[in-house]
């Protein structure tokens, strides 16, 4: 079992090794992760706004950019 202290000896490959392998195992059995309420709110209302043609989408690349501006 992996503790704390392991954990800060990984290298940053292994670290990002490790979350895929723990990623796919819980998407496995996704119906046992917990979902807060609020986020099921947020894709509700996410999914009427596409229904009422109110969403609007942009390309990855843009939003990439526009991330990257709000964070610098």
């Amino acid at each position: 079992m992996l503790t704390t202290l392991s954990i800060k000896q990984l290298t940053l490959d292994e670290k990002l090794r490790a979350m895929e392998e723990l990623w796919a195992d819980l998407s496995q059995h996704e119906e046992q992760v917990p979902v807060p309420q609020w986020h099921k709110a947020v894709l509700a209302d996410r999914e009427r706004m596409v229904r009422q043609g109110k969403a609007r989408f942009i390309d990855w690349e843009t939003a990439k950019k526009r991330i990257a501006r709000r964070t610098s």
